[in-house]
């Protein structure tokens, strides 16, 4: 035999790939909520436009609001289509950590 042996090289990897089957899901989770509440933010800054102008004339201020209130619903229905693929990549992530887990059968 050459190289490390067999024994000495489990001992030295066990740690490394306890800590790699723990960390993946946690960056699947952090990586969602973080793309959720990215979202939200955007969501929430359109939203402060519309008090930020609420000072102005009752008509700019009521033009303003309904642009912003269109531009929000489009950015909900945006969020709508991120949250859906973000779930379809997170449940595909998930299948294929799970998979690779599992030992082959020779």
């Amino acid at each position: 035999m050459s190289g490390v042996g067999g024994a000495v090289m489990t001992v030295a990897m066990a740690p490394i790939e306890i800590l790699s089957k723990m960390v993946k899901p946690i960056a699947l989770a952090i990586r969602l909520f973080g793309n959720m509440l990215a979202g939200h933010f955007v969501i929430l800054s359109l939203f402060g436009i519309v008090f930020m102008f609420g000072g102005l004339h009752i008509m700019a201020s009521t033009g303003i609001g309904v642009v912003t209130a269109a531009v929000v619903l489009g950015v909900m229905c945006l969020e709508l289509i991120v949250a859906f693929l973000q779930a379809y990549v997170f449940a595909l992530l998930s299948a294929v950590f799970i998979g690779l887990m599992q030992h082959e059968h020779h």
